[in-house]
C-alpha cells in the first residue's frame, strides 16, 4: 500500500473521530438541555396526594361557612360585576372594605379613573416582625365577566383572599404580607394598561418594594373526578393527570423556584391532590391572570387555580354560580394555602 494510501486512511480516520466527538457532544448538550427542562418546567418536589380525602376538621368546617357565606354574597346579592355593572362592582369593592375592616385591618384603597369612572384596588397588610423589607402579595380580582355572576371566577379566589387575611390578622409572621382584592381583571381590561393588578404592581414596582413572592388566586372552586374532565394546551396533555379533581400551581420559567416552594409547603401539609409547572408565558393559560401583571414588573409570581377553561365549561358565562363550587374541596385548598403561606413568610 502506497504512503498516500496510508495517508489517505489516516485522515479519514481523523475525521469520523472528529465527527463522533462532535456528534456525543450535541447529543450531551441536548440531554442535558432535555433534563433542565423537565427539572426546571415539570419536576416537582413531593407526591401529589392520592387517596380519600379525609373529612373536614372542627377549623375546616368554620372556615367552609365562611367562604359560603362570601360567594353568597359576591355571586348572589351582587352578581355580575364589572366596568358595564358598575354600580354592582362598587357593592362588591365595599363589602371587601367592610370586611377587611371587621377583620381589624385599615384598608388602604387604591383608586385610578377610566374615562372619568373611578375603579379601586383594595389592601391589607401584615407587617412582617423581622424581615418586615420583604414582602409577599397575595391576590384576588373581585370582578366577574360580562354577565356572569362569577361564583368561581372569580369569586372564589377573590373570598379566599378575604378569609386568609382574617386568617393571619392576628397572626406574628417574619415578612410582610399584603392581602390585595384586584379590580378589572377581566375583559376589556384584561392585558392592557387599565387591568388593576398592573396598576398596583406598577405602583409597588416605582417605590422599590421587595415583593418576593406573589399568589394570585384564581378561580378555585370546581372539581371533577371523572377521566376526561380536565384538558390542556398541547403537549402538556401528554404529561398530566386527565382528571380534573386537583388544584394547580402555575408559573412563568422565573417564577420556577416559587412554584416548588409552595407545591412542596401545601403537598407536606394537605391531603389533596396538586400539580405543578413552570411554562413559558407564551403557552395559553399560563398568564391568564393578576400574576402576569406582577411578571411585567420582574417579580416573581405564579396562579393557585383548578385551571378555569381547560376544566371548567362554565367559565365567563351566566351558568358560573354557586352550585357549582365543590365547598368541601374548596375549603381544603384555602387551608392548605394557609400553610403555604405560613411557610412563605416564614
Amino acid at each position: 500500500m502506497s504512503k498516500n494510501s496510508h495517508r489517505s486512511r489516516f485522515k479519514l480516520q481523523l475525521i469520523n473521530k472528529s465527527a463522533l466527538i462532535r456528534l456525543t457532544f450535541l447529543i450531551t448538550i441536548l440531554l442535558a438541555l432535555i433534563f433542565w427542562g423537565w427539572s426546571m418546567m415539570f419536576w416537582m418536589p413531593k407526591i401529589s396526594y392520592q387517596g380519600k380525602l379525609p373529612p373536614l376538621k372542627p377549623a375546616e368546617i368554620t372556615l367552609k361557612k365562611l367562604l359560603e357565606q362570601d360567594l353568597q354574597t359576591l355571586s348572589v346579592e351582587i352578581g355580575s360585576r364589572n366596568n358595564n355593572q358598575y354600580q354592582k362592582l362598587n357593592q362588591a369593592k365595599d363589602f371587601f372594605i367592610n370586611s377587611f375592616s371587621q377583620a381589624g385591618y385599615k384598608v388602604q384603597i387604591q383608586e385610578y379613573q377610566i374615562d372619568n369612572q373611578s375603579y379601586y384596588n383594595l389592601e391589607v397588610e401584615k407587617t412582617g416582625i423581622t424581615k418586615p423589607e420583604e414582602i409577599i402579595v397575595i391576590g384576588g380580582h373581585y370582578d366577574s365577566a360580562y354577565t356572569s355572576p362569577g361564583a368561581n371566577d372569580n369569586g372564589t379566589g377573590a373570598a379566599a383572599t378575604l378569609e386568609l387575611a382574617r386568617i393571619f390578622a392576628n397572626q406574628n409572621t417574619n415578612r410582610t404580607i399584603k392581602f390585595v382584592a384586584f379590580t378589572n381583571e377581566e375583559p376589556p381590561f384584561f392585558w392592557t394598561e387599565n387591568m388593576g393588578s398592573l396598576v398596583y404592581a406598577k405602583n409597588l414596582k416605582q417605590q422599590g418594594k421587595n415583593i418576593v413572592a406573589m399568589l394570585s388566586l384564581e378561580t378555585m372552586g370546581y372539581f371533577d373526578d371523572q377521566p376526561g374532565s380536565q384538558e390542556y394546551p398541547y403537549p402538556i396533555n401528554l404529561i398530566y393527570p386527565n382528571q380534573g379533581n386537583f388544584i394547580s400551581f402555575i408559573g412563568n420559567l422565573k417564577s420556577s423556584n416559587l412554584v416548588k416552594t409552595a407545591i412542596s409547603s401545601f403537598r407536606n401539609h394537605v391531603k389533596f391532590p396538586s400539580q405543578g409547572t413552570a411554562l413559558p408565558a407564551s403557552i395559553p393559560g399560563v398568564g391568564w391572570s393578576d400574576q402576569w401583571s406582577f411578571w411585567q414588573q420582574d417579580y416573581q409570581g405564579i396562579m393557585v387555580t383548578d385551571t378555569a377553561p381547560y376544566r371548567y365549561k362554565y367559565y365567563h358565562t351566566g351558568d358560573d354560580t354557586i352550585d357549582k363550587i365543590d365547598f368541601d374541596k374548596f375549603t381544603r385548598v384555602v387551608n392548605g394555602l394557609v400553610a403555604v403561606i405560613s411557610d412563605l413568610s416564614q
